[in-house]
Order: structure tokens, then sequence, then C-alpha cells
């Protein structure tokens, strides 16, 4: 009987007129087989298809995981001392008969790869099978909600711990490290993404990293980071005041708040993605500030921080019970300031479920 992941899989495969999607280390390939695989310099691939037997090109020292998963891959190993060159040769022989178009994770493979397989299977069609794979993960399974809901609990236990350290003077590296320290002694995992913590006119830098600037009274302070739980991610951002906030900060802030509400609001089974992008969306530019919230409003979370769905205009996918999505709008003024409020939200039969229940009111700390 076929693992049914790998079942969904090829009924994929077939809908997208594939004969097979060549898998690299990361997320989709951690769906189907459950191993965690890391893309490094030896080169791993996967091969799935409906009509196919499984096949694996894998350094002999991975071989014992892949023949031990519940997919009984034909593993072709190779060494640190012959190459791989060797491995993917015989294993080409053993697909060419049956593979005429084959589906690659185009944000994923590298060159390398992509490399052996033009070698490899000269004849064979190389199509770009992200969106097809992306449908693999969008809808979370009990497991998956229960993972989730277990990463999101460790991250907010981590943020209150941080903010009641926090003090003026502290530099935005050292709250980071607490922030890491806090996740790691309740449980968390691997870090989806390094921690964002920005202060003062950095926090208007959607993505900045943190530096060694020291935090001080009357600034914002943004922090967006998050954790894992058996492979799942959570994430989340929160912008304090740092003491007292200024009256313009709180203005902000106030309008953020309800763009995120509005935008949790209007999430539910049959809205097409782009109009929760456009409820959040409307707070903001009606109250003229549209052109400094310069990104969508959410994306999905699993077992990547970015996957499917995309909050997004133009995005006229349909949400469906069991999407989880952020929902994150943020007004980024430049040299000024910045608040961004995120929330992960999962799709149900009545509506959206916030999984955050952090506090969304502007908290003044370090006082």
């Amino acid at each position: 009987m076929t693992h049914p992941r790998l079942q969904t899989l090829y009924e994929l495969i077939d809908r997208a007129g594939l004969d097979a999607v060549a898998l690299v280390p990361g997320s989709n390939l951690q769906f189907v087989t459950g191993l965690d695989f890391h893309l490094m310099e030896r080169p791993l691939i996967a091969f799935l298809g409906p009509h196919i037997e499984p096949v694996a090109v894998a350094p002999a020292l991975e071989q014992d995981r892949l023949v031990q998963c519940d997919i009984p891959f034909r593993v072709f190993p190779w060494t640190d001392t012959e190459g791989y060159q060797g491995a993917f040769a015989l294993a080409a022989n053993a697909l060419k008969p049956v593979i005429r178009r084959l589906g690659v994770e185009e944000l994923r493979m590298r060159v390398l790869e992509q490399a052996i397989l033009r070698e490899h299977l000269p004849d064979v069609t190389i199509e770009l099978a992200g969106q097809t794979l992306a449908a693999l993960r969008l809808h979370k399974d009990e497991a998956a909600l229960r993972a989730l809901r277990e990463a999101i609990t460790v991250s907010e236990g981590a943020l209150q711990a941080c903010i009641d350290a926090v003090r003026p003077g502290m530099t935005e590296r050292e709250i980071a490290g607490i922030l890491v320290i806090e996740q790691l002694k309740r449980g968390g995992g691997k870090h989806p993404f390094e921690p964002l913590v920005l202060s003062g006119p950095r926090s208007a830098l959607p993505h900045g990293e943190p530096g060694d600037r020291r935090v001080l009274e009357g600034e914002p302070l943004l922090i967006d980071f998050g954790t894992t739980v058996g492979g799942y991610a959570s994430d989340i951002t929160r912008t304090f005041a740092l003491g007292e906030p200024s009256a313009r900060l709180q203005d902000i802030y106030a309008l953020v708040q309800a763009a995120n509400a509005a935008g949790r609001a209007a999430a539910g089974p049959g809205v097409p993605a782009q109009d929760v992008d456009r409820a959040t969306r409307r707070v903001i530019e009606d109250a003229g500030y549209g052109a400094y919230f310069t990104h969508r409003t959410g994306h999905g979370l699993g077992l990547e921080a970015h996957e499917g769905p995309n909050i997004v205009e133009g995005n006229t996918q349909v949400l469906e019970v069991g999407m989880v999505f952020t929902i994150e709008p943020g007004i980024y003024l430049p040299d000024d300031l910045g608040v961004r409020i995120e929330d992960d939200v999962v799709i149900t039969h009545g509506g959206a479920e916030s999984l955050t229940v952090f506090s969304r009111e502007l908290l003044s700390i370090g006082l």
C-alpha cells in the first residue's frame, strides 16, 4: 500500500503531466520521507513518480536512513573517495526508459544538481514544479497543527521572558541572544530564521539584522522571531515601547493594530487570499500611510517559515480549512520608526483561528 503522503505527491505529479519529480534536501523531501537531510556539498536527489520505482542517489553515509524510511527507495550510494558521477550514471540508466518530463524545485535546487540532471538525463525535459509541489503541504493535518501550536507556545513564553529581562542600554544582539536561549530552554528546536531585534529608527527596516546598537528609552523595539517543534515553525512579530511611548509611536501602532485585526476578521474558508491583503492594506492606505506598508500581508507557515499560501494582491487562491499563514501588516517610516504586528492563523470551518495569543496591545517594557 502506498504511503498516504506519497500517494498525494503522485496525484499532483499526474495532474501536472509530469513523469516524476527530483527532490533535494528540504521541506518537500522531509514531508514525504520524514527525514530531514542537510543541503550540503554532497549532492542527494530523490526521484519519485507514480510509474517508477523510488530512486535515490545519496552519499553512502546517508544510505541507511533512506533504506529505513517508509519509502522503498532503490538507493545508489557514493563515497567521498569515488565521487557521485558513477552513482548518478547508474540511476539515470534505471530512470531513462520511463522519464520524459521531470519536475524540479526551482527555489531550492542548485546549479550543481541541475548540471547533474542535464549531464545524465540529456533527453529529459526539466520543468519547474514549485507550484505543483506547493500544494503538497498546503493543508495542515492535526499532527502538524499540534506541532505548530507547541512551537508558538514555546515562542510566546520565550518572548515574555525576554521582554521581562530587557533594560535600556542593552544591545539588539544581546536581546536576540536572550530570545534564542529562552526558546531552547522551553524545548524549541532549530530556528526557521535568525531573530530580528531592531530598535529606534532601525525598526523601520522590515528585515534588518540585530546589531550592537543600544536600546534607548522612548524608542520602539521590534522583535520578529520563531522556533520549530517537530520541524514546524512559529513566526511572530511584536513591537514594544521601551519605557513610555511617544504620541507618534502610539498613533502608528494603533493603525497597524487595526490593520492586523481587519486581516484576521477577513480571513476564512472560501475567501480569496488577496482579500485578506486588501483588508489590512485598506486600513493603512486610508490613513495615508500606504506607501510605508512595503510587503505582502502574509505567507504560509509550516515546515518552512515561508511557504504557500501567499497573502498578497493578485493571489486569487481560495483559502481552505487547514491552511496556516501569517497576518503581519506594518508601517515603516525611514530613519524614524517601524511597527509590525504578526500573528499565525489557521483557517477553520467557522473562520480563522489565531494560533498566536500574545498581547497585541502596545506594551511598555524595560521599566
